[in-house]
């Protein structure tokens, strides 16, 4: 009879949607997700996680090592331009000092020795 009354239960539990669950809680240390969805920002955020793995990928066979360079430095402007979008210091950092390095990588590989 218990094992009934329980499962009953936890099925229902299992129908009530994310928000109503938050509510319940009613704690400060749950959070919803925040970043945008469907925006700008969301296209080049994700065009420029692909084409970071696309350079990764390129890296690891060692067969296109231009493809590497340019498809880092597409995707961490990327990058940059979201953390711009976002305000977020640390994307803005990072991916900054990356641009830089790699536009050095890519003058070296055209025109330094």
């Amino acid at each position: 009879m218990i094992r009934k009354k329980n499962l009953k239960y936890g099925l229902a539990g299992m129908n009530e949607k994310l928000n109503d669950k938050i509510k319940a809680l009613n704690s400060s240390r749950v959070f919803k997700k925040i970043t945008p969805r469907h925006d700008v920002s969301w296209y080049v955020k994700w065009a420029s996680s692909v084409l970071i793995l696309l350079a990764v990928a390129s890296r690891a066979t060692g067969t296109l090592p231009m493809f590497d360079l340019w498809f880092s430095l597409i995707g961490t402007v990327g990058w940059f331009t979201v953390g711009m979008l976002w305000h977020d210091r640390a994307l803005i950092m990072l991916n900054g000092a990356l641009v830089m390095v790699l536009v050095m990588g890519l003058l070296k590989a055209y025109f330094g020795a």
